[in-house]
């Protein structure tokens, strides 16, 4: 019963900065793993960030150094800031609760939570 909702995004030119929020319905990040996956057009879903219970991070490749993921368990949200942002970089971004973390790496399970997205759009 776990209800998730990202928000956060919008237009945004090369080189800006947003942050997304995924805002939880209840006091659950500081017991579950998260993960940000974003679906560019035409794309899978991929992971690109996230968070272990113990507040490990990870990042893909594309966007380490750029991205950040943080976490306040008092209002039970987490975010993305994502700053030199990239034409790429567009997609709707999602957030996923309750899968696995390990080997350095967050792993959707069937039990895990999606919001319903937030779309980023970076254009010049």
């Amino acid at each position: 019963q776990v209800q998730l909702v990202e928000s956060g995004g919008g237009l945004v030119q090369p080189g800006g900065s947003l942050r997304l929020s995924c805002a939880a319905s209840g006091s659950i990040f500081s017991s579950n793993n998260m993960g940000w996956y974003r679906r560019a057009p035409g794309k899978q879903r991929d992971l690109v960030a996230a968070m272990s219970i113990g507040g490990s991070t990870t990042y893909a490749d594309s966007v380490k150094g750029r991205f950040t993921v943080s976490r306040d368990n008092a209002q039970n949200t987490v975010y993305l800031q994502m700053n030199s942002l990239k034409l790429e970089d567009t997609a709707v971004y999602y957030c996923n609760v309750g899968g696995t973390f390990f080997g350095g790496n967050y792993h959707r399970s069937s039990g895990s939570y999606w919001g319903q997205g937030t779309q980023v759009t970076v254009s010049s």
